[in-house]
Parts: C-alpha cells; structure tokens; sequence
C-alpha cells in the first residue's frame, strides 16, 4: 500500500514492509509532488499536454515512509524533460535503457546524484527510453521547471510526433515477467 508519508505515523519506518509495482500509485495522484512552472511558459505546457506531454512518462511512487521513498520512473524515448530542480536531495539508479546527463551516457547499473535546487535534466537515449529508481530521503517534494519558451515550443512538437508512439509503449513492469514465489515451492 503506497500512501502518502504525511498520512503516516513515525514508527512506521520500524516496520519490515513489503511493496508491489502492481498496487504502486502514480506520482501526479499521490499528491507527494507539487509542480511549478514560470507563468510565462504555462500555454505553453498546457499545449504540450494537449498532445501527449503526459503520456511521454510513466512514474510510480513504490514505497514512502516518513523519511524515505522510492520512486520508479519510465521516462519514454525523446521525452522532452524541463531543465527543473526538487527541493530535496535525489539518488538515480538506471534499472535498463540510456540517457544522457549532459555530455555523459549513463546505462544500466549507472546512477547520478543531485542535491536539493541544483538544475538538471536528461535525455533517454534508444527506443525503449529509461527506466530509473528514485530515491528521496523525503516522500513530499516539488518540481521546479526553469525552461524557457524556445524549450516548450520544441516539446509541443516533440509530443505531436511521438504521442502515438508513447500511448502504444509498452511498461518495463508489463514486460518483466512475473513470478510467483510459491509455485517454487511445490
């Protein structure tokens, strides 16, 4: 059960506690992330969003207790990500595909740092985009967009050529295969 850490009592980090992509919340309903963009651009991501900015990511919170979350993050290819900042430190791990972080690629098994209010963003690199794991020392955080107008002007047209596509993708988590542990012990 993935519910918000404000919801939550503090002994609940005390607990051995098991989680499930399956029953995973996603971000933008979770309420654990407040979004700002400059008014200026607003139309702009309004129109984005109007042919598929949303559809270009699939993000998850997996597990969130006072002090500590975890979030998996399907960002698909060519996703026009905002240069932004969160208001907390975030450690990323790359569970499969690229992206690129500036002038480096980083793969699976690769991972980044940012500090709280450093700007940042990536590019998935390759047709299936990235999949990475969040990891916050706090559930509740902003998003902090700091593009400008030419940025979002290439985006809308960024979502028009790749919505389709990104509707039709299918999720690293409907690909893996599930198991179940119990048909291992008969």
């Amino acid at each position: 059960m993935n519910t918000n850490s404000t919801d939550k009592p503090a002994d609940v980090a005390a607990k051995f506690q098991i989680f499930r992509a399956d029953g995973a919340e996603s971000l933008m309903d979770s309420g654990n992330m407040s979004v700002e963009f400059p008014s200026d651009v607003r139309p702009l991501v309004t129109e984005a969003s109007k042919h598929g900015l949303l559809d270009g990511d699939q993000v998850k919170v997996l597990f969130d207790i006072p002090g500590f979350s975890l979030i998996h993050a399907w960002i698909k290819k060519n996703y026009p990500l905002s240069l932004h900042t969160h208001d907390t430190d975030c450690l990323y791990f790359i569970v499969s595909g690229e992206l690129r972080l500036g002038n480096e690629v980083l793969g699976k098994g690769d991972g980044f740092f940012v500090p709280a209010n450093v700007p940042y963003t990536y590019l998935p690199v390759g047709d299936n985009g990235v999949e990475i794991l969040e990891f916050r020392h706090s559930g509740s955080f902003n998003f902090k967009s700091l593009s400008k107008g030419n940025f979002w002007n290439k985006a809308i047209e960024t979502c028009k050529s790749e919505q389709q596509g990104w509707q039709n993708a299918m999720s690293p988590l409907a690909r893996s295969p599930k198991q179940n542990n119990t048909e291992n012990l008969k």
